[in-house]
């Protein structure tokens, strides 16, 4: 049963260098239709979904921040009346630093989000330029200011190993991040996706992408400064106070079910995979014609699952747990992790193993792609 809803926003004010452009950019979004088709798509999924009571709702996409307010209460009402919610549910709307996104933070407290989580991405002008963000630095911490007035919970995130940053920069630029007093931060590499600007960018030769090694010197610093603010790592790029992790990002590490609902929106329902229709038009002529936006359902089978488990799993600082995973899968323990390559991970100090877990060491961490093609074994790395 879900214990987690995803609810997936799927416009934009502009069009920017992470996103599909076919489905982004509207130029009116009919408020009341989405209601509705959201409305719809949701009771569905809580008609093969619900059970207990949610612990975590998600609002993502595009800029779900400029949802307007009643949308969200609606959204919120529906999903009590359908799951009910745990005592302190966690409640997070994804949000650009706007000035216009922050006009409607207080508004959104009272709707019933709880906790924000803003694209800040840089605290330099000219990598905000670089990264390709409509907001400079003076407005990301206006709007940060305003979120700190109204949400009792926030997160934002930066993005660092930039080309020829240097480890003094990074040092500089996370100081002042931390000094913020916000408890819980994402702090990710830089990685160049296909098919997008960057891509296209770096095959022209605009910029090269920082080599291994001093992206490597980089997540040190960042694995320093952090634990020694008291934000250490719990999971590979995101760091928290105690008792201010991710509820509903932990929900996917550790593999729970939820429900997604809304173009282009995931899930995991009892040994499914279902997706949306991705694009606006195509989802709501889907709810038109059979009361919701499902594009696929795909049984998982047992390897399949323990594969997509100990992928998401092994990026936890508490790892996983093996012989939990193998009775929930009916699978032999020596079936999901090469015992002999755990072993030799473990003398290399890169992976840890005791009392029935493993998980990947601090010092694993920046190599984790690596270390996993080698730690699943090929039968499971195949499904």
């Amino acid at each position: 049963m879900a214990r987690a809803l995803y609810i997936h926003w799927p416009f934009c004010l502009k069009k920017c260098p992470y996103c599909d452009f076919n489905s982004h950019v509207r130029e009116q979004v009919e408020n009341e239709a989405w209601r509705d088709a959201l409305l719809a798509d949701m009771r569905h999924e809580a008609t093969l979904a619900a059970g207990e009571p949610l612990d975590s709702i998600f609002f993502g996409g595009g800029t779900p921040s400029l949802m307007p307010p009643e949308l969200v209460g609606t959204l919120l009402g529906e999903a009590e009346k359908l799951w009910g919610f745990s005592p302190g549910i966690e409640i997070t709307l994804e949000a650009n630093p706007s000035s216009v996104e922050a006009a409607n933070f207080a508004s959104l407290a009272s709707a019933g989000v709880n906790r924000v989580s803003l694209g800040l991405q840089a605290l330099d002008d000219e990598a905000l330029q670089f990264l390709g963000r409509l907001h400079d630095v003076d407005e990301g911490l206006a709007a940060l200011a305003v979120a700190q007035k109204h949400f009792a919970r926030i997160s934002f995130d930066l993005i660092y190993a930039r080309p020829e940053q240097t480890p003094e920069q990074w040092n500089s630029e996370l100081q002042r991040a931390l000094g913020f007093g916000t408890g819980h931060l994402s702090l990710y590499q830089l990685t160049i996706e296909a098919n997008t600007r960057f891509a296209t960018d770096v095959r022209r030769g605009i910029f090269e992408p920082m080599a291994d090694d001093p992206a490597a010197d980089l997540f040190a610093v960042t694995r320093e400064l952090t634990e020694a603010a008291g934000l250490p790592a719990y999971e590979v790029s995101n760091h928290a106070r105690e008792g201010e992790e991710s509820r509903h990002n932990l929900t996917y590490w550790r593999y729970q079910d939820y429900a997604g609902i809304g173009p282009g929106a995931h899930g995991r329902r009892a040994a499914m995979a279902t997706q949306r229709h991705k694009k606006p038009e195509n989802f709501l002529a889907a709810i038109e014609r059979k009361g919701n936006g499902l594009v696929e359902e795909r049984q998982l089978d047992r390897r399949e699952q323990a594969a997509e488990a100990l992928l998401m799993g092994l990026r936890l600082r508490e790892g996983v747990g093996i012989a939990e995973l193998a009775e929930r899968f009916g699978l032999g323990e020596v079936d999901l992790l090469d015992r002999k390559k755990l072993a030799l991970f473990e003398t290399l100090g890169l992976v840890w193993s005791r009392e029935g877990r493993a998980g990947v060491t601090g010092q694993g961490m920046p190599v984790l792609d690596a270390l996993l093609a080698e730690l699943v074994p090929d039968s499971l790395a195949a499904a």
